[in-house]
């Protein structure tokens, strides 16, 4: 497999990866713009000017744009994260110049008609009320506002319903003028790809857009962390605890998802074989580590009954605090092989590798190969992680908590467990 990389006078990249023996691909471009883009009045808009994409252009209705893709069998979508709006559309191989197009066409000739804003307003109020109605979905954005209060990165990707009430065309207009300039953008693409026709078809479709300054972002990531905890009549307590950790250039990132792993990542983890296998406390727990440009979060989730929640929340701390002292080589070497396992049955898939493509792109500016990251995951050992859980007991910490959650301890007594 090869990967080229090739970068107009704009600043515009493209970056493909040729994967023989596919009939299909994924293309797609990587927007430099998310939630931490926004201004305080502006949380939502980044999320609303993807639903608008696709709401017609100067060439295509909504419905043409949709049947472009799926008249020839393939599957077009987009989604807004923290950092960053992809759009993006797999297809089969004598189809990637269309998807292109698509693509294009929805980014550059928007219309952004006042009734088309209008319905998508109803929609995203609806996905907004549907997320508020999903107790272990809304939880983790009470979570990041907790972790990083008063911060772009700490609102929520929907935005509140007083601000998307009132988002206008020019609003929209406004944020797509400052942010979805060539050099914010990358398109990337993996599959049967052909590499040389898709720079010509870039070069005709963005290398006549001027470069715009970077805006970077608009406010630093500081880890504040708290407590929130919201009572409501439900059939279980929604436990959510994040501590800060490393952000996705620092090298104990893979520290940091190895421990993870380890303790919450797998039927063979250490709270999930504590807490639901031994104990019965749950059905659902889990550990994660996520990461973005200047901070990072661990974090443990579970669902149990006001019952049972304060043992569970107990017991949590005292895996936590063990891990630092006696996580075993061999739990160490089954994370790392879940973690490389994971990373290389992934990339079997065009859309997967497209993303990886466009990710690390926009991280490191160029595209470390598959064997450097096996390489800094292999490096973990286990000292590494007795190290990492240690630290962990140590940092910055937010709790919420959802549901019948009076019995729950406290996050200053969870702490002092962990620490004592």
């Amino acid at each position: 497999m090869t990967i080229e990389l090739h970068t107009l006078s704009n600043g515009f990249r493209v970056v493909t990866e040729h994967m023989p023996g596919l009939a299909s691909a994924s293309v797609g471009i990587w927007v430099n713009a998310g939630g931490r883009h926004e201004a305080e009045e502006q949380n939502g808009i980044a999320h609303f000017l993807e639903h608008m994409a696709f709401k017609g252009t100067d060439t295509r209705t909504s419905l043409q744009i949709a049947e472009a893709i799926e008249d020839v069998g393939g599957y077009i979508n987009a989604y807004t994260s923290r950092e960053t709006t992809a759009y993006y559309a797999r297809v089969l191989e004598s189809d990637v110049g269309l998807g292109l197009d698509v693509i294009a066409d929805i980014l550059l000739n928007p219309l952004f008609e006042d009734h088309e804003i209008e319905t998508e307003r109803g929609v995203i109020l609806q996905e907004i009320g549907q997320a508020l109605d999903t107790p272990d979905d809304i939880i983790f954005d009470w979570l990041q506002e907790v972790a990083y209060p008063d911060q772009p990165i700490g609102r929520t990707i929907l935005g509140p319903e007083e601000r998307v009430e009132k988002f206008t065309r020019d609003d929209l207009t406004g944020f797509v003028g400052t942010h979805y300039g060539p050099n914010q953008m990358i398109l990337a693409a993996a599959g049967a790809v052909d590499h040389d026709a898709l720079v010509a078809q870039a070069e005709k479709l963005f290398g006549h857009l001027p470069a715009r300054p970077r805006t970077g972002l608009i406010q630093p990531a500081k880890f504040v962390g708290g407590e929130r905890r919201e009572s409501k009549k439900l059939e279980q307590v929604h436990f959510a605890l994040a501590f800060e950790g490393p952000d996705y250039r620092d090298p104990a990132i893979y520290t940091a998802q190895i421990y993870a792993s380890a303790l919450g990542g797998g039927m063979s983890s250490r709270l999930f074989q504590e807490i639901r296998e031994k104990r019965g406390l749950c059905y659902t727990i889990f550990a994660q580590a996520g990461a973005y440009e200047d901070t990072g979060l661990t974090t443990i989730y579970a669902g149990t009954s006001a019952e049972e929640i304060e043992e569970l929340a107990n017991i949590t701390m005292d895996e936590m605090k063990r891990a630092a002292d006696d996580m075993t080589a061999a739990e160490v070497a089954r994370s790392r092989a879940q973690m490389k396992a994971g990373l290389l049955m992934g990339l079997e898939s065009p859309s997967n590798r497209a993303e990886r493509l466009a990710r690390l792109l926009a991280i490191w500016d160029r595209i470390p190969t598959v064997a450097e990251t096996v390489e800094s995951i292999d490096a973990v050992t286990t000292g590494d992680v007795r190290d990492f859980a240690a630290r962990t007991a140590q940092a910055g910490a937010a709790l919420t908590l959802y549901g019948p959650a009076d019995a729950a301890p406290s996050l200053e007594a969870l702490r002092a467990r962990l620490v004592a």
